[in-house]
């Protein structure tokens, strides 16, 4: 049953719009608050901050959940809502202005690089990224960790997608330094890391 005849149904079976729009909110959004706050704790640094935001996003999640398509991207929706209150917040509070990024003019020459080792925890990758320079680490914690993909991200950031490319391979060469002793707790050097090693004079 698609969704139109589903509505159609429920309609029929006596409950209202409103009523029939709480249930699919509840059922697709509300499960993902715990996803939303890990992205909010990252922009916003500050606990009643990010909880502030993620409140704020499922609010204006609500508002418009009309417009969400049933059974579609409902993280990505939500996390769109939420790069917009963020910035939006910024705006008011600092008069932000937007500069224009310039990075993907290095698009075209960016190799494929593969995602974190899949040994390694997203613990692992979270507590890694602390000391990756900000730009980076944001691409990182959303195409790594909470799994979108580069136009998601593109369009969260409003950046092209090759600046979100340029960023995720810059940002995953520097990660993978970091990853380096949490590589050798779960054993798994690779040719990589043991060239690193090399390098810094560091394998007998």
């Amino acid at each position: 049953m698609n969704g139109a005849k589903l509505k159609m149904f429920r309609l029929i079976k006596g409950k209202t719009e409103e009523e029939i729009l709480w249930e699919d909110f509840e059922q697709e959004a509300m499960p993902l608050v715990a996803d939303l706050f890990r992205v909010a704790m990252f922009l916003k640094r500050n606990l009643p901050a990010a909880e502030d935001l993620v409140q704020e996003t499922m609010m204006q999640g609500l508002k418009s959940f009309h417009r969400y398509e049933k059974g579609t991207n409902c993280k990505a929706w939500l996390t769109t809502i939420m790069y917009h209150t963020h910035y939006k917040q910024l705006r008011k509070q600092t008069n932000l202005q937007m500069v224009a990024d310039t990075e993907e003019k290095i698009a075209e020459t960016v190799q494929f690089e593969a995602p974190i080792p899949q040994q390694i925890t997203d613990e692992d990758v979270l507590q890694a990224l602390k000391k990756v320079p900000d730009t980076f680490r944001e691409i990182i914690l959303l195409c790594d960790v909470e799994g979108f993909t580069y136009k998601e991200i593109a369009a969260f950031l409003d950046v092209p997608i090759g600046t979100v490319m340029s960023r995720l391979h810059r940002g995953r060469k520097i990660l993978r330094g970091e990853l380096a002793v949490y590589a050798r707790n779960y054993g798994t050097d690779n040719e990589e890391t043991k060239e690193i090693k090399r390098k810094e004079g560091k394998l007998l």
